[in-house]
């Protein structure tokens, strides 16, 4: 089908089903590589923000200042002040972490605010 007149420097020429079959085959290998990448890659961890875990101290500091600003906003309602009181001395750290693990500062006040909700009403 070729000669040297249609192909003067006798070089391979590639029909267009080799051409289809090297393109199978360079998308198969990115395949490998692909899935190669996923299957090393770590498992996703998302943080919002970046934000750093709370420690337990941590915690105990924010709950403390959290319940103190309650006092301070509603100082002339003793009722508040009282179920402040009550919701600090029954603050129990461990079952609250257990209930709200890997808790960044966004998540504390979000809980916190759920949880401390009936103390203002």
């Amino acid at each position: 089908m070729f000669n040297s007149v249609n192909n003067p420097f006798n070089r391979a020429i590639e029909s267009s089903t080799s051409s289809d079959s090297g393109k199978k085959q360079k998308e198969q290998q990115q395949e490998k590589k692909e899935k190669r990448f996923l299957d090393e890659d770590e498992p996703d961890e998302v943080k919002i923000g970046g934000r750093p875990i709370l420690t337990e101290d941590e915690i105990r500091y924010m709950v403390n200042d959290y319940i103190q600003k309650i006092k301070q906003e509603h100082e002339n309602e003793p009722k508040v002040i009282e179920k402040a009181d009550k919701f600090l001395a029954k603050f129990d750290i461990k079952k609250f972490m257990k209930r709200n693990p890997n808790m960044t500062a966004p998540d504390f006040y979000m809980v916190m605010y759920s949880e401390t909700e009936s103390i203002t009403r």
